[in-house]
């Protein structure tokens, strides 16, 4: 398998601005700019397409061994932080929230370490600092 995403960007890097277009389109002419890099404004940045890229891989692998071991997740919700310090992306930290019917904490806990570890994008990030929390509760909100 081969992805791809377009960026384009006119301007210096200040006042400039650009946009991504994912080979999906679910990126279509995504805004970026130094101003939403930096300072929050509209649009995306790096550090926010490697948090999700970090979130929606360990989810479906946490899902998966999951369900290999026999547990049926009700519902996983995965937050990640990606962490840029002095120019250099340092961490990616990842809290998931689980709803699991039938499933001690502590095999939880080590299924979530064997997913933090095992997901592609995990590998791919292998010179970051990575944490996780895994919350296994009643209710996700």
């Amino acid at each position: 398998m081969k992805r791809h995403t377009t960026a384009v960007w006119s301007g210096d890097v200040k006042e400039g601005k650009g946009y991504l277009i994912s080979e999906s389109k679910a990126l279509d002419n995504m805004q970026y700019s130094y101003n939403s890099r930096f300072e929050n404004s509209t649009g995306t940045n790096p550090e926010e397409l490697m948090a999700a890229a970090h979130a929606g891989c360990f989810t479906m692998q946490l899902s998966a061994d999951l369900t290999k071991s026999g547990f049926i997740p009700e519902v996983l919700e995965t937050k990640c932080f990606i962490t840029l310090s002095e120019g250099v992306i340092t961490k990616s930290e990842l809290t998931v929230k689980a709803k699991i019917s039938v499933i001690k904490n502590e095999k939880f806990q080590e299924i979530a370490e064997s997913a933090k570890q095992n997901c592609p994008v995990s590998k791919a990030y292998g010179h970051l600092e990575i944490s996780l929390n895994a919350i296994l509760e009643n209710n996700i909100n």
